[in-house]
């Protein structure tokens, strides 16, 4: 399963979809990334005069990546069989060391 493949069978849309790519894929774990642009809609309002990522985004961007392209990828037969996996997720601890602002 390639990465353009696992990156359409995501649940999610524009302005809800921070996936850009998926560098390394594997059953051990899957890497990505997302480019927060500078007119992303969470930035208003968010910090006056310093757009700064808001930890909510940033936490789903983690979700997206590594969690739910990685059950795409762990559960590729029977999302192809067109079956629909129930997926649910949680996070008990993030923590975040330095703030994340838009290029």
């Amino acid at each position: 399963m390639t990465s353009n493949q696992i990156i359409k069978l995501l649940p999610y849309q524009y302005p809800f979809l921070f996936v850009d790519e998926l560098t390394e894929i594997s059953s051990e774990g899957i890497t990505g990334n997302y480019h927060f642009r500078t007119d992303e809609y969470f930035y208003q309002g968010h910090f006056k005069n310093t757009a700064v990522t808001p930890g909510v985004i940033l936490t789903e961007c983690m979700a997206q990546i590594g969690l739910v392209c990685l059950g795409i990828y762990m559960l590729k037969a029977e999302l192809l069989e067109e079956k629909q996996p129930q997926i649910a997720l949680t996070a008990s601890q993030v923590d975040f060391f330095i703030p994340v602002f838009p290029r």
